[in-house]
Formats: structure tokens, C-alpha cells, sequence
């Protein structure tokens, strides 16, 4: 069945939490469901900051390959909702600057964890997805086929963010967590929310004039 454009990828941006399901050593081989937070990398694919003494993260250790399940209930009727299942590996990743920052902006509480020196951040590695986003929206996707664009860099995001909270009628209760050629992740009054492109912005002329849509949007509403 056809699968609306880019409904998947907008659905990893949408939540804050999702379940990963991992191999459990003990008993051997059965699914081990953990829920927790994480925040889309520039490539749209769930970064996860665990224990090293969870069980989960033992288990990728035995067997990165894992399940991710992402969910858009808003209320509350699940069968009705969207829903995302992705399949692939999860890897560590180093905690250089850029993911730490990336991470932060999503989930400012988690600076906790970091500073306790126990937890490190994985990245999962897509192999295929199955989306769910209603009756005759549904069906499979290969990994890559979730965004063949190349993502933004690092500081050019950054960069539209801060053009982005200089605008006039910004204020303090909205927030700019990220952007990509898709749209932007915001948070509303500590509501998490996403602004949606018309289509892919492929270049800054384009990127910059869907920045502008998403500030008329938002400014001086909250």
C-alpha cells in the first residue's frame, strides 16, 4: 500500500520517546523491550544515551541488531495513530560536541547523565522500516530510502536556529530544538511539535523562505 511522502521521516520527529527491542541474553534469544527517550541525528535516525549497566546495553553488546518503535498517539487510539517500526543495528558513537549538543537540544535534562561518566550514546544503523499511519497508508521501506538527501551540517543548523530565535516574536515559550530539509522540530510551551515543509528544501534560497513560513506560523502565538 502506498506510503504517504516522508510520513515516516517526520514521525521520528515527532516523539521524544520510542521502545527499543533488543536480544535478551538471558533468557536466551527472546525480545527485550525497554521504552526510553531519543532524538532524531541529522539523518533522522533515533540516538539513544543508555547505561553501560542496563540490560539492553549488555544485550547490543552480544547482538547490536535490534527493533525501534516510534508512536504519534495525540489521542490516545493507537489503531488510529501513527506508528513507525525500524530495523537495523544499533552502534556506539563517540560523545564528540556535535552529538552531545544535538542530544541536549532535545533533551536538556539529560545533561545529568552525561556528567555521571555511565552513559553512552548509539545510533541505529537502518536496515528496513515498516509505517503505519492509517487505513491504506502503510507498508515497507528500505533503510535508505527513509532520505536519500545529504543532511545539513552541523554548523549550518546551528546557524538557522540561531537566525531562527533573532526573529521578532520569538519568545521565551517557544523553542527551536532542530532543522533539516524536511522541516522543524520546535517545542511549544514544552510541547514537543514539528513544522512541515511543502516538499525537500535543497538549497539555502529555498530552506531560508520555508524558515520564513515557519516563523509567520508561530511568532507572536505563543
Amino acid at each position: 500500500m502506498k506510503i504517504p511522502a516522508h510520513a515516516p521521516l517526520h514521525l521520528l520527529h515527532m516523539t521524544a520517546t520510542g521502545t527499543l527491542a533488543t536480544h535478551a541474553r538471558q533468557p536466551e534469544g527472546f525480545p527485550y523491550p525497554s521504552m526510553l527517550p531519543f532524538a532524531p541525528d541529522a539523518r533522522h535516525r533515533p540516538t539513544i544515551l543508555i547505561s553501560r549497566l542496563a540490560e539492553h546495553t549488555h544485550n547490543l553488546h552480544a547482538d547490536p541488531r535490534a527493533g525501534f518503535l516510534a508512536v504519534d498517539t495525540p489521542d490516545d487510539d493507537v489503531l488510529s495513530g501513527q506508528r513507525v517500526t525500524l530495523l537495523g543495528r544499533f552502534e556506539p558513537v563517540d560523545s564528540s560536541p556535535e552529538v552531545v549538543h544535538r542530544y541536549l537540544r532535545y533533551h536538556p535534562d539529560a545533561e545529568r547523565y552525561l556528567v555521571l561518566g555511565d552513559f553512552t550514546f548509539w545510533t541505529m544503523t537502518l536496515e528496513r522500516l515498516r509505517y503505519i499511519g492509517g487505513f491504506g497508508a502503510m507498508g515497507w521501506l528500505d533503510g535508505a530510502e527513509l532520505d536519500p538527501l545529504p543532511p545539513l551540517g552541523f554548523d549550518e543548523e546551528n546557524e538557522l536556529i540561531a537566525m531562527l530565535e533573532k526573529q521578532p516574536g520569538v519568545g521565551d515559550k517557544l523553542q527551536f530544538l532542530g532543522v533539516d530539509r524536511y522541516g522543524v522540530d520546535l517545542k511549544i510551551d514544552g510541547a514537543r511539535s514539528r513544522f512541515h515543509f511543502d516538499s525537500a528544501k535543497l538549497n539555502t534560497e529555498t530552506l531560508h523562505a520555508a524558515l520564513e513560513d515557519c516563523i509567520t506560523a508561530h511568532a507572536n502565538r505563543v
